[in-house]
């Protein structure tokens, strides 16, 4: 079967006649009959050479195809007006992104002179249930690396969203999910100095501080030079809210603590201090450093915390320090406090008083804990991290699997696209729906078992993206919602094939984009999450970017390519900060292929998808049947074309072409084939739903012969 381009690949001019005198009947269901010479079966080079014959087919094609053409876009009877001048503003032209420079490269990758700043951390919290409050202090040393002086640090203080009036306040209801329903809070400083000279005797100095919303500035004594270091001691209280923007509070006895201290913002090459007010909708973006950690609880309290337990002995019963140090070379559940030892009083050294739990971690952005006298706790280990589960008897129905669920998550991100890097994973149970902080994934009772999974990978597979790649989630929520997303869909099908393997699930997810493009509703994926609708976040920053990528790695790049590409993003920008500009850069760089269309349609527009088959022209000669098709494409957006030829006899041709094809005429493209011996029965677009497509009545000929459709 052969098959080549109408458009003649040829220098020379080729003539042409007004069709007008060739016997013409208007395409229809029927085939098209018209006097023809088949094209020779000489060799492709020979076109250029000797393309008369070849020139017969091009004439008998275009009369067909340009004038229905023709006819659409025209009525037939007006005239084209001519084209206006402007710039080049096709799908295809260059995308604009940041000139690159020696902090970042032009390939995507981190420059020469790429730097950030570090932020090291000594916490210590007290948690007083009878007054829910959390009393805290800590010391940071914060090293300037970039190459200008600072001469104040801006804080993130995001308990301040709590306080009346504030702007969260004012944008988010108060019952809604990210509203403070009707709670007072917000962060009362009790210390705030800096310690200058020597560490072993400090020169201590109270600094200014001016608080603004959610940030606070704090002047330095002295001036920051590039690669000089500034340390802080800091004291503050705060009422703990029983809903914090669902991402920390409280549920009767136990605690989920997150923005639960003062931390440093991100100073960076690209926006300076980046002080982004904290809304509760938009999520986090910090510097890297090492943490150690200090939790003081009553004595009856269980704390799971982000970084490795170094106090085992101390708050442990010795069978359960036992226990953990199994658990920590087994790859099945062990049951590290029980129900039974909760209700017996045995899963406790004392019950009276209080004890300090200690953690430490190494290269993380962040430090979290919870806490309640009611968790059962379960571990087992993957390559050495633990893998472990938190939660109370009431929801042990669902929970009892979750320390396993949580091994096959690392297990799964660690071998499909980076190692997991720290000594453990905690799953802990608790009122918020959903969240994550390094080590950390938070998650309510959930509804069953697969319900409790989806949200445990999904946390989980933050770790990942923002943790490990630490890109800013303030700004550009998708950059890790939507990426973690995608990844989400791997471990899904891996953990429970029976609901769906990992193309099942990601047809379910495009499938909810191409509803909201079907009723011109969705929104540009690149938007700033505190200015999105919170109706449509999910869509907005976590499945139309997962969409994005499952098209790139199944209809665009193949997936040795994709796969290639994105472990080469994560490696280059581990434990850095990338712009989606580097990611688009890196994915081209490494791939081989430029995308500047599919950057701008699907991330930085909001473009639709609408291909059809225009036109249909058919005629045999002897026994070979002719076929000459214009696809057209009738929104902005491009993708792949995917065509399937069925005959009379039942059997299938399929044929892709890249989205390039539109490049040149981004409205319709014409290609032609022969099938010998052949009676073609129908054409169809896509008839697998693989892609995004608005409107698939128009994917069939003869019209009505179209793929099922796919129902909203």
């Amino acid at each position: 079967m052969h098959f080549q381009s109408l458009l003649v690949p040829t220098s020379r001019p080729v003539p042409f006649t007004a069709p007008s005198a060739a016997p013409f009947t208007a395409p229809s269901a029927a085939p098209f009959t018209a006097p023809f010479t088949a094209p020779s079966a000489a060799p492709f080079a020979a076109l250029f050479v000797a393309p008369s014959r070849w020139t017969a087919a091009v004439v008998w094609a275009s009369a067909v195809l340009s004038t229905a053409a023709l006819a659409q876009n025209t009525g037939g009877t007006t005239p084209i007006a001519p084209q206006r001048a402007v710039a080049d503003t096709s799908i295809f032209a260059p995308l604009a992104l940041p000139a690159a420079n020696t902090f970042r490269a032009g390939s995507g990758a981190p420059g020469a002179g790429y730097w950030q700043n570090r932020a090291d951390y000594t916490l210590s919290a007290t948690l007083d249930t009878g007054t829910t409050t959390l009393k805290g202090q800590l010391v940071l040393k914060y090293t300037n690396n970039s190459p200008d002086t600072l001469r104040y640090l801006w804080l993130q203080t995001e308990q301040n969203a709590f306080r009346s009036n504030s702007l969260n306040s004012f944008i988010f209801p108060q019952e809604s999910r990210f509203g403070a329903r009707g709670f007072e809070g917000g962060n009362v400083f009790d210390k705030l100095d800096q310690l200058l000279g020597a560490a072993s005797a400090p020169k201590r100095v109270t600094v200014t501080s001016r608080s603004q919303e959610t940030v606070t500035r704090v002047d330095l004594a002295e001036p920051l030079a590039p690669g000089k270091s500034a340390t802080l001691d800091m004291a503050w209280h705060f009422l703990i809210p029983e809903h914090g923007a669902d991402r920390m509070g409280r549920d009767g006895a136990l605690y989920e603590l997150a923005q639960w201290y003062p931390r440093v913002a991100v100073y960076d090459d690209v926006r300076g201090w980046n002080i982004e007010p904290y809304l509760g909708q938009g999520e986090f973006y910090l510097d890297y450093g090492d943490y150690h950690l200090s939790v003081t609880v009553p004595a009856g309290y269980i704390v799971a915390a982000t970084g490795a337990l170094l106090n085992a002995a101390e708050v442990l019963p010795a069978t359960q320090v036992a226990r953990l140090a199994k658990a920590a070379k087994s790859d099945t559940v062990i049951r590290i406090v029980t129900e039974a030892e909760l209700a017996n009083g045995s899963a406790r050294p004392k019950q009276t008083g209080r004890l300090t739990w200690k953690f430490a971690a190494k290269n993380v952005r962040d430090a979290v804990f919870a806490a309640s006298p009611e968790y059962q706790w379960d571990a087992s280990s993957y390559k050495g991290a633990l893998a472990m589960a938190y939660y109370r008897p009431s929801a042990a129905v669902n929970w009892h699997d979750a320390a396993d669920q949580s091994r096959m998550s690392i297990q799964e991100y660690s071998e499909r696209w980076y190692p997991y890097p720290w000594p453990q994973i905690s799953a802990v149970e608790g009122p918020i729906s959903g969240m994550e902080y390094p080590m950390i994934a938070m998650e309510n009772k959930s509804e069953d078992t697969y319900d409790l999974f989806n949200v445990v990978t999904h946390e989980i597979g933050h770790m990942w993206f923002p943790m490990i790649v630490g890109s800013n989630e303030r700004n550009y929520m998708w950059q890790d919602e939507g990426f973690n997303t995608f990844i989400n869909t791997f471990a899904e099908a891996r953990r429970y094939p029976e609901k769906g393997d990992q193309m099942a699930r990601a047809k379910e997810e495009r499938n909810q984009v191409t509803t909201f493009m079907t009723r011109g509703i969705d929104k540009p994926v690149d938007i700033r999450p505190d200015r999105i609708d919170p109706r449509m976040l999910g869509l907005s920053a976590y499945v139309k970017p997962s969409v994005g990528l499952q098209l790139l790695r199944e209809e665009i790049l193949g997936h040795d390519v994709f796969d290639d590409a994105f472990r080469t993003y994560i490696k280059r920008w581990a434990f850095k900060h990338p712009t989606p500009a580097d990611f688009f850069r890196t994915m081209e760089d490494a791939s081989g292929r430029r995308l500047d269309w599919f950057w701008r349609q699907w991330f930085v527009e909001n473009a639709r998808f609408d291909q059809t088959i225009d036109t249909v022209a058919t005629r045999t000669v002897g026994d070979t049947l002719e076929v000459a098709v214009q696809y057209g494409n009738r929104e902005r957006g491009v993708l792949p074309i995917r065509a399937r030829f069925t005959f009379t006899d039942g059997t299938t041709e399929n044929f892709v072409y890249p989205a390039e094809v539109w490049s040149t005429n981004s409205v319709f493209y014409v290609r032609q084939y022969t099938f010998p011996g052949k009676k073609l029965s129908k054409i169809e677009l896509d008839p697998d739903g693989r892609l995004v497509d608005i409107n698939r009545a128009n994917n069939g000929w003869p019209k009505g012969a179209t793929a099922p459709k796919i129902t909203p």
